[in-house]
This record gives structure tokens, C-alpha cells and sequence, in this order.
């Protein structure tokens, strides 16, 4: 099976290259790099005690804590971080800058990953949530360098899929050094899949640092847009969702004139689609972009005042958070899985969101349970949930502290996981 798998993946290579020539149309830094992706990259002057592998934004939010700590514990250029996406190389390159060595990760091909290794010679390995690559696994293996799975989640339909190859799961699951699974039921289903040493950690997610420079930048941008309106926000949003939280927010300019909506598409290579849908329905917009102000004081925004400002920045989804009042968040009408709800929960916000949270069962239980959070069946609930909660600010902090309660009780997988580093 693994030859099958190398054979295949060997043949669909250009293919994959020629993927990324074609995305790079609309975003350039796609085809940026390129000789990273087959391992061509610089060896380091001196050692590297841990690789971190974060395939997205997402991921790469996710291991920030972990790699905050692994720079307090190893050092400065000590610690190499991958990504595969270049969303993901830019979050990593603005959130840590030169304090680690950043590349993207080598194709799961046997040559390309031995280069790699031989190049960046990692003392240990730690892939985020899901990424299972049979040929790194092997290699790792072979060579005696121990590799971890944190933050370590199996959705229901990955766990399916992996169980319709179950020898070859297994056998790439038994070359790990450990999994540390986010919850009960992903250790179950790790297990079940014949990994051999599995542990429930907990969400790292739980951990993230709020910085205060993010706090600060978005009080400066809600007092720049007027500090006394509504503000709501349309996080990570896809394909579909921009329309639908746009009829929302016209909704609610009929009763809250003043309403503000901040909209952050999920991918930037969308940001100029995204604005052209929000000309079209007739709403001032402001790009983030455009939005200047000094670092002490805000500066009110010239003319009319906007009714939506597009995030179309990065690295910038906690300040957006930061200027809301309420967070509505995207990938959940859409079947994507959802996204990271615990980022506004953290922030003390009520959150919102679809019914295709199948990515985040876990903190969807947890917020909802805490009554932190709604669940909408249909877009059309959108607007009336925004109103009614708008109209009732003792139950938008009840369900913001009921949020920050539930997130600082779940805290400490940071903890357990660097134990397990340490370990290995």
C-alpha cells in the first residue's frame, strides 16, 4: 500500500505543482518558494530541537502557545515551523518574525523528505491536529527521531475515511511517538485507527495568548469607527457567507441605523471579490486597508461613517474580534466544518454560528453548554438573533463572561503536551 501511495502521489505531482501555478493567479505567493516544497531548503548553523508542522491559519493559531514555549525553553532559531499554505506562512512569519526558521513543508514524497531531514536534522517532530504523512511518519521512524500528533482531532468523516485503509492507517499511526488527542472522543477513534499510544491533552486552543497589541489595535479601530455603534462580526467567512451576512446586516440597518458589520473572508485571495459583493448591495464600505490611524490615538474615519469594513488584512483576526460586539462565525453555513469559535468565547463575545460545526463538536458542546453561545438552523436567523441580542446587553454579558469562564476552566493542555515533548 505505502508504494501504491508513493507511486501515486508521485505521479500527481506536477499536477499538484501545476495546482499551485494556477491559484497563483489570484494569489501570487503560491508560486513563490516552490524548491521549499520538495526540500530545498537551508541547513541551520546549529541544531533544531523541535519541527513544528501547521498546515493553515487555522493550525497555525493553534500551535503558536506550543511554539512560544518551545522558543522560551530551546531558544531563538532553534525551533523550524512548516506550513503548506501561504496564509499560513504569512500568520507564522507576522506572529513570530525571526525568532524561528520558517519554510514550507516538503511533499510527502520519500527523496523530498529525506532531503528535507538531512537539511533541517530535527531532533523531534510535532504535526498539528490531522496531517497523517505515511512517508515522513516512516522516515522519522527510521531515523530515530521522535514524532508527535498534538492538538490530534479525527472528524467524523476523516475517521471514516482513514478506516476504509485501516492496515495502512495503522501502519503509519504506529510509527508516531504519541498522539495527544483534544478530547476523549478523538483519542477513541485515534485508538480504534491502531495508534498504538494515544492521551487525551485537550485543545490547545484553550491556551491561546490574547496580546494585549491585538486588544489595543482593535479598540483603536472600534473607537476610529465610532465607539458607541453596534458592531458585529462575520469571521472567517467562505463562499456563500458573505452574501448571507450581508442580508443581515441590512436587516439590521433598518432598525439600528447605525449597525456596523466587520467582514473577514476566510482566504485573501477573495478580498476583492468580497468588496464587490458589498458595493453591489449597497452598503459603504471601508477596507481595513484604507483605514489609517496613529498607534496612540484613534482617528475618526472621514465622510459617511461605513456600514461594513472588510477585514482585508492578516494576522489581524483577534483585534477584528476585539472591535465586535457580538461574533458570528463562518465555515458553519457552509459545509466546511466550522471554525475556531473559542478565539471570540476567550474575548468575552457571544458567538454565533451555523449548523456545520462538525470540525469543532468539542467547543460547540462546550460553549453551548455554557450557554456562551447560539446555534442557528437557518441564515434567515441570522438578522432577528443579532437584534435580539443587540436589544438585551444583560444577556450579551452573561453569555461573553459565561464564554471566558468556560475557555480559563479548560486551560492546561499546554502543559501536558510540552510534558510529552519533553518525554519523547
Amino acid at each position: 500500500m505505502r508504494l501504491l501511495y508513493t507511486l501515486l502521489l508521485t505521479l500527481l505531482t506536477p499536477l499538484i505543482v501545476l495546482r499551485l501555478l494556477l491559484k497563483s493567479r489570484e494569489l501570487p505567493a503560491y508560486r513563490r518558494r516552490i524548491g521549499e516544497r520538495f526540500g530545498r531548503v537551508p541547513r541551520p548553523p546549529q541544531g533544531v530541537a523541535v519541527w513544528v508542522h501547521a498546515v493553515s491559519v487555522g493550525e497555525s493559531l493553534a500551535a503558536l502557545p506550543l511554539i512560544e514555549a518551545l522558543i522560551a525553553e530551546h531558544g531563538e532559531r532553534r525551533v523550524w515551523v512548516t506550513t503548506t499554505t501561504p496564509t499560513g506562512s504569512e500568520r507564522v512569519t507576522a506572529a513570530l518574525g525571526g525568532r524561528v526558521i520558517h519554510s514550507y513543508a516538503p511533499y510527502d514524497l520519500p527523496t523530498v523528505v529525506a532531503r528535507f531531514l538531512d537539511r533541517a536534522r530535527p531532533a523531534k517532530v510535532v504535526v498539528m491536529e490531522t496531517e497523517l504523512w505515511p512517508n515522513l511518519f516512516r522516515a522519522c521512524a527510521r531515523r530515530g527521531i521522535p514524532l508527535l500528533i498534538a492538538n490530534a482531532r479525527l472528524s467524523p468523516r476523516s475517521y471514516k475515511g482513514y478506516g476504509r485503509v485501516a492496515g495502512f492507517t495503522r501502519a503509519t499511526l504506529t510509527d508516531t511517538a504519541h498522539i495527544a488527542a483534544q478530547s476523549a472522543l478523538d483519542a477513541e477513534r485515534f485508538t480504534a485507527l491502531g495508534a498504538p499510544r494515544v492521551s487525551v491533552v485537550g485543545n490547545l486552543k484553550f491556551d491561546l495568548a490574547l496580546p494585549e497589541a491585538q486588544r489595543a489595535r482593535g479598540q483603536r479601530i472600534r473607537a476610529a469607527l465610532g465607539a458607541t455603534r453596534p458592531v458585529w462580526i462575520a469571521a472567517s467567512t467562505h463562499e456563500g457567507e458573505e452574501e448571507i451576512a450581508l442580508a443581515a446586516q441590512l436587516q439590521v440597518l433598518r432598525t439600528l441605523p447605525t449597525a456596523l458589520l466587520i467582514l473577514v473572508p476566510r482566504h485573501p485571495q477573495r478580498f476583492d471579490a468580497v468588496a464587490r459583493l458589498v458595493e453591489r448591495a449597497g452598503l459603504r464600505l471601508l477596507r481595513r486597508s484604507a483605514l489609517d490611524f496613529p498607534t496612540d490615538a484613534a482617528t475618526p474615519a472621514p465622510g459617511e461613517p461605513p456600514q461594513v469594513l472588510l477585514g482585508d488584512s492578516m494576522g489581524e483576526m483577534l483585534a477584528y474580534l476585539e472591535a465586535s460586539d457580538l461574533a458570528f462565525v463562518g465555515g458553519s453555513f457552509v459545509p466546511v466544518g466550522g471554525h475556531n469559535i473559542l478565539e471570540p468565547a476567550a474575548l468575552g463575545k457571544p458567538v454565533l454560528f451555523g449548523p456545520q460545526m462538525h470540525n469543532f463538536l468539542p467547543a460547540r458542546e462546550l460553549l453551548l453548554g455554557s450557554e456562551a453561545a447560539l446555534e442557528l438552523a437557518e441564515p434567515s436567523a441570522l438578522a432577528e438573533t443579532l437584534l435580539a441580542l443587540f436589544a438585551d446587553p444583560a444577556r450579551r454579558r452573561a453569555m461573553g463572561q459565561a464564554g471566558a469562564v468556560a475557555i480559563a476552566a479548560n486551560r492546561g493542555a499546554l502543559q501536558r503536551l510540552l510534558a510529552l515533548v519533553a518525554a519523547a
